[in-house]
């Protein structure tokens, strides 16, 4: 099966992240979770390593092993890099091209296709900055798993809710046989 790179953010969906790991690894994915320093802040790292049965990379600077980069390893291993939830803040560094942490680091030395779920207040959805962002995430190549609407954990009502697991595990899926193919 692929070798899928699951990048964390820092959002209340986090939580569900926890259940696309562990889809994944039952589906027979070798998988490896990027924890954002945000992210730490709604899922423990021990829970990701218990469901994907791998290490979590949390720190950029914490490679101790060998002599080349484990960023630079896991991207250039990767068959997919899903980025869910995906926070209006990394969509901004990755359509800057910054390197900041461990997953925009990866994003940007990944030549693997890149799937994104976007999870954030809807104002935030639909602000100009991160609509140019996706834009530019798309003219890249980058995939969209697109947010659903509903009751969000701000209190309001609209557009950014998380996707379903069910429709992520999907578009994961139907990328991967994309890719074989291609």
């Amino acid at each position: 099966m692929a070798r899928i790179l699951l990048g964390v953010t820092g959002s209340i969906a986090a939580c569900r992240a926890a259940d696309l790991a562990s889809q994944l690894t039952k589906a027979g994915h070798r998988v490896t979770c990027i924890l954002t320093r945000g992210g730490k802040e709604f899922i423990t790292p021990l829970t990701l390593q218990t469901l994907s049965r791998s290490p979590v990379i949390e720190d950029l600077f914490a490679e101790k092993n060998g002599w080349q980069p484990g960023h630079i390893q896991l991207a250039d291993e990767a068959d997919l890099l899903l980025i869910a939830p995906a926070s209006a803040n990394i969509l901004a560094a990755l359509a800057g091209g910054f390197a900041h942490d461990a997953l925009s680091a990866i994003a940007l030395a990944t030549r693997a296709p890149i799937l994104i779920a976007p999870a954030m207040n809807g104002k935030m959805w639909t602000h100009p900055a991160t609509v140019r962002n996706v834009e530019t995430l798309r003219s890249w190549g980058a995939r969209f798993v697109e947010p659903a609407e509903g009751l969000l954990a701000c209190g309001y009502e609209g557009v950014g809710r998380l996707a379903e697991v069910t429709d992520i595990l999907a578009a994961v899926e139907s990328l991967l046989k994309e890719s074989e193919k291609g």
